[in-house]
């Protein structure tokens, strides 16, 4: 087992906390968080060992869990590397790209692991799907979450958006060739509603509309590929593929046949996928203790990480233009 400790002890890292204290991959060691107050009060109510030293923490671990807001995400990330500690880091990598681009290098360079938090790579729907995505050329993804006031203090795309964004990253095989996007700030200073359209160079194209404040909550993304749908429910966990291939020869009454305007005829066919129940989040911090100890591939790397704010950054870029402009 791998000695851990985690830094930022708010509402996600309350559940990392009990998440590492019940993995088999770790030996939990304790956590740190600059609210004293909160760290002492969450020791006593959870038992967890609070350190008010960050440092002291730092030199009794092998594994930091950074739970921070992302501004503080690097200058943790850089205590954990030049500390020869391998690293979990939430989403988004960082706040910018320099600073991403700064933790590729010392992760490099002192050779430890470190892992982005992009949760919904480990969501049990997408991945009973993701034997089906073959080479896909549109996908319509929406994201909407209800209104809630402890999450308008970071932009949209890069608390909501951003998973989508990965996700898209992480099928389309090919660079990126253009970004379009526009939104609204309805309640918030940041756009509340934000909608990207993602062109790639193999002609790919996705479209990914993220709301925080819709009437309900949604997590929908559909894969359009040759003679293929894929439609995954994020939320609900739950996926359908419908498949298409030339129509029997012989057929059956209860076959469903579509027939164009050439007089080609297919058949559609229904598959649901076997979705296996899973923690997603104790999941991916497994994850990377397999990769440590096994010394292999890290399934969210850094520099995906890195690509995925690249974009989302430029999708808040190109939003914040057209604000301007009005």
């Amino acid at each position: 087992m791998l000695k851990a400790g985690l830094v930022g002890a708010g509402h996600l890292g309350k559940i990392h906390l009990k998440l590492l204290n019940q993995s088999e991959k770790y030996d939990f060691i304790g956590f740190h968080d600059t609210d004293i107050e909160n760290g002492k009060k969450l020791q006593e109510e959870l038992g967890y060992k609070f350190y008010e030293n960050f440092e002291e923490l730092l030199s009794q671990i092998e594994v930091l869990d950074i739970v921070t807001p992302t501004f503080a995400h690097f200058y943790y990330a850089e205590k954990a590397i030049k500390a020869n500690k391998h690293f979990f880091i939430e989403k988004p990598i960082t706040g910018t790209l320099s600073e991403a681009d700064q933790i590729i290098q010392w992760a490099e360079e002192y050779q430890v692991k470190g892992q982005v938090g992009h949760v919904e790579r480990f969501n049990p729907a997408f991945i009973a799907s993701q034997p089906f995505i073959d080479n896909p050329m549109f996908l319509e993804i929406h994201r909407l979450a209800e209104f809630n006031p402890r999450g308008t203090d970071v932009p949209v795309v890069l608390d909501l958006m951003i998973h989508d964004l990965d996700i898209v990253l992480s099928v389309v095989k090919s660079p990126v060739k253009s970004i379009h996007a526009s939104g609204v700030a309805v309640v918030s200073t940041t756009p509340d509603i934000a909608n990207a359209r993602i062109e790639f160079e193999n002609g790919c194209v996705a479209n990914v509309t993220t709301s925080r404040i819709s009437m309900r909550n949604m997590r929908k993304s559909r894969f359009f590929q040759k003679d293929a749908y894929i439609s995954i429910d994020f939320m609900e966990k739950k996926a359908e593929i419908i498949k298409m291939k030339d129509a029997p020869a012989e057929i059956q009454p209860f076959d469903m046949i579509i027939e164009n305007a050439e007089g080609d005829k297919k058949q559609i066919l229904f598959q649901y996928p076997e979705i296996h129940s899973n923690n997603a989040i104790l999941d991916e911090l497994d994850s990377l203790a397999d990769s440590i100890e096994q010394n292999t591939q890290i399934p969210v790397t850094l520099q995906q990480g890195r690509e995925a704010l690249r974009v989302a950054l430029e999708v808040m870029e190109q939003i914040e233009h057209k604000l301007s402009a009005k």
